[in-house]
C-alpha cells in the first residue's frame, strides 16, 4: 500500500472542514482516553504514564497528559518534525477534554459496562487518532513522534505506532501507573486500527481537472 501523505499543509487550504475534523478527533481523543481510565481494566499506555506522573506530583490526570505531550515535542527536534495549529490544539483540547469527561462519567464497577467502556475506548481512540492526524493541521506531541519515526525509518505506521506504546507503558508501570488487559489490548490494537482509518479520512489535495 502506498505511503499516505500526512505532511503538515496550510490552514488557508480549505479551512473549515480541516478545523471541525481537527477539534472533533482530539475531543473524541480525550473522550476515548477518559473512558479507558473509567474502565479500571488497564490503562492506555500514555495514560499509564500520565497517571504514574500524577502520582509523582499531584497533578489532575488532564494535566499530567498535557506535560507529557510538551516533554514529547522535545524529541521532535532530532526528527525535524514541524509543529502546527494542530500541535497546540492537541495538548489543549485533549487535556481539557478527558478532566470534564472524567468529571461526569462515573467509575464502571460491573464488568459488562467495564468492557464496553474498555472496547469503546479503544475503537474509539483509533477512529479519533486518524482523524486528527488526517487533517494534516500538524501532528499532537506523540502522533509526531510516530509520522516522524515512520518517515526517518522507512517502517510501517502499525509497527513504529505499537513500538512507542510498548516503550511508553514499560516507562508507565515502573512509576506506578496501572497495567491491566486494556493496556495489552490498546498497544495490540490501535496501531492496526490507526494505518487501517487514515485512508479513510485523511484530508487530501484536489487535483485539477483535465481539460480536454
Amino acid at each position: 500500500m502506498a505511503q499516505i501523505d500526512l505532511r503538515p499543509v496550510r490552514i488557508t487550504r480549505d479551512p473549515a472542514r480541516r478545523s471541525v475534523q481537527l477539534l472533533a478527533g482530539l475531543a473524541l481523543y480525550g473522550t476515548s482516553v477518559a473512558m479507558l481510565t473509567r474502565a479500571h481494566l488497564g490503562l492506555e499506555p500514555w495514560g499509564v504514564l500520565a497517571e504514574g506522573v500524577m502520582k509523582h506530583t499531584g497533578l489532575t490526570f488532564g494535566t499530567a497528559t498535557g506535560v507529557i505531550s510538551v516533554a514529547v515535542l522535545l524529541l521532535w527536534i532530532p526528527l525535524r518534525q514541524r509543529p502546527g495549529i494542530g500541535t497546540v490544539a492537541n495538548v489543549v483540547v485533549i487535556s481539557v477534554t478527558v478532566d470534564l469527561v472524567r468529571a461526569v462519567l462515573p467509575d464502571a464497577h460491573d464488568l459488562g459496562w467495564q468492557i464496553a467502556l474498555l472496547a469503546g475506548g479503544v475503537a474509539l481512540n483509533g477512529f479519533a487518532t486518524a482523524t486528527y492526524v488526517g487533517a494534516r493541521l500538524g501532528p499532537g506531541a506523540r502522533d509526531g513522534l510516530m509520522t516522524g519515526l515512520a518517515a526517518r525509518t522507512g517502517r510501517s505506521v502499525r509497527l513504529v505506532r505499537t513500538g512507542i506504546e510498548v516503550t511508553v507503558v514499560v516507562g508507565g508501570f515502573f512509576l506506578g501507573g496501572t497495567v491491566g488487559v486494556g493496556t495489552v489490548l490498546y498497544a495490540l490494537a490501535i496501531g492496526p486500527l490507526t494505518q487501517a482509518l487514515l485512508p479513510l479520512v485523511v484530508w487530501r489535495e484536489r487535483q485539477p481537472a483535465l481539460r480536454s
